[in-house]
């Protein structure tokens, strides 16, 4: 008997109180602040892997900024406005413009290259984010399937939001190259070519608000086109101060590499090259999920608060869903249930494991008086059980889930009440030979 209890006592240090599943939900972070840095130290090895295949599909999109960038350095070096102003042969008296024309004449083609060169980035983004999704939610991720996955699902949604900026990054630095080349060569139009400049960059800068939260509301739920555009829209303005504040902190490394010295550009790529896209991913879809949480999902009938542990709910509350009464979920949901049959450790309270009556263990020799003890500890333990269902037959829980089945058996009774039972036809009679 001692031994017994010894290994018992060993047995629940060893185990704790990890066994329970308040245990384990408490174990979740309890914001998306603490959420963020938990996924970062814990699924650091994952976001690296993620990172590889994002970088992989923005490939040539790199290429193409670099061999952009070497062009033009060459182009500065070899062109007539770099060669000595007429000092040597040929003699090009007037170069006012030149390098502006050539600028412009490459940016047209790079930057039409640079929409297919998104729409292949978008097959990175589509798959990353919906990972990184996953691991906001603490599910269960497996990289590779997950990623051809989230692929398949939110393509198409990524593409249109990836798409609406490339093309109008295009178009907004065709207007300033014009703009610029005008300028440098004294044209008339030269001030409106400017404004021009000026309110093609402040589009893109919104665009690129807009196209963050079309990536975000496609990869979480399902819309069309229009509805996808004119929701992201409406979360752009109605988040405006918010939003530009993440937008910033989730692409702030890439400054580094834009505006640093050459030490910062080295770290900024190594950064980039180790989890650069996963953090850019990262810090926003963890920051969507808040904001869909606020505005979003307690008008749609969705749970909030998926990740996180409650810490002020008791033990035996229900999660914190937000699910209206007469939501389309909800009644899909319910529908759900009466169709997969009544069950029967749902219907009913049942007491969960814990140390408030244990059974009596028999030593390995044992007296009548040990059996008499066994079925008083068993007895006790099945009065336990009646006065908990007894004490919590009434939770809401349970008196929901019994009530849909009382009106679909009430239903199928006055439907089976309504038809009419046809007379059975007497059997016709046999001719007599």
């Amino acid at each position: 008997m001692a031994e017994r209890e010894r290994k018992g006592l060993v047995a629940r240090w060893l185990e704790g109180k990890e066994r329970s599943e308040e245990y384990a939900r408490s174990t979740l972070p309890t914001n998306r602040f603490s959420l963020f840095w938990d996924i970062l130290k814990g699924r650091f090895g994952r976001l690296m892997l993620v990172n590889l295949l994002v970088m992989l599909f923005f490939a040539p999109m790199i290429v193409l900024f670099v061999f952009r960038y070497l062009t033009l350095g060459s182009q500065g070096i070899v062109g007539p406005y770099g060669a000595g102003l007429g000092v040597g042969y040929p003699v090009i008296p007037n170069v006012g413009g030149v390098a502006e024309l050539t600028k412009f004449r490459l940016d047209v083609v790079y930057f039409s290259l640079l929409i297919p060169a998104g729409a292949i980035a978008a097959i990175g983004v589509s798959g990353g984010m919906y990972i990184i999704r996953n691991l906001i939610w603490t599910e269960g991720v497996f990289v590779a399937n997950d990623f051809l996955r989230g692929i398949k699902r939110n393509y198409l949604n990524v593409l249109e939001a990836i798409l609406l900026f490339t093309v109008l990054v295009f178009l907004a630095q065709t207007s300033g190259n014009l703009a610029d080349m005008f300028i440098a060569s004294s044209d008339p139009l030269a001030g409106w070519m400017l404004a021009s400049k000026i309110v093609g960059f402040v589009f893109v800068a919104l665009a690129i608000l807009i196209c963050l939260w079309m990536i975000s509301l496609g990869v979480n739920y399902k819309q069309g086109v229009w509805a996808l555009f004119r929701n992201a829209l409406v979360m752009t303005i109605g988040t405006f101060p918010q939003t530009l504040l993440f937008a910033a902190i989730a692409v702030a490394p890439i400054f580094l590499i834009l505006f640093g010295s050459t030490l910062f550009v080295a770290i900024g790529v190594i950064f980039y090259l180790l989890i650069g896209f996963s953090f850019a991913m990262l810090v926003w879809m963890n920051y969507s999920q808040w904001a869909f949480d606020r505005f979003v999902n307690p008008n749609i009938g969705v749970a909030v608060g998926r990740g996180l542990y409650n810490k002020d709910a008791k033990k035996g509350d229900k999660p914190a869903t937000s699910m209206p009464a007469d939501s389309a979920a909800l009644r899909e949901y319910r529908r759900m249930i009466v169709a997969q049959g009544k069950s029967k450790l749902v219907c009913r309270p049942i007491k969960p494991i814990d140390d408030g009556v244990e059974i009596y263990q028999l030593p390995e020799s044992f007296s009548r008086d040990d059996l008499r003890r066994l079925k008083e500890s068993k007895d006790a333990m099945d009065e336990d059980v009646k006065a908990f269902e007894e004490e919590h037959k009434n939770d809401e829980q349970y008196v929901e889930y019994n009530r849909q089945f009382e009106e679909r058996e009430r239903a199928l009774e006055e439907e089976n009440g309504k038809k009419k039972k046809k007379p059975k036809k007497p059997p016709k009679m046999l001719n007599k030979r």
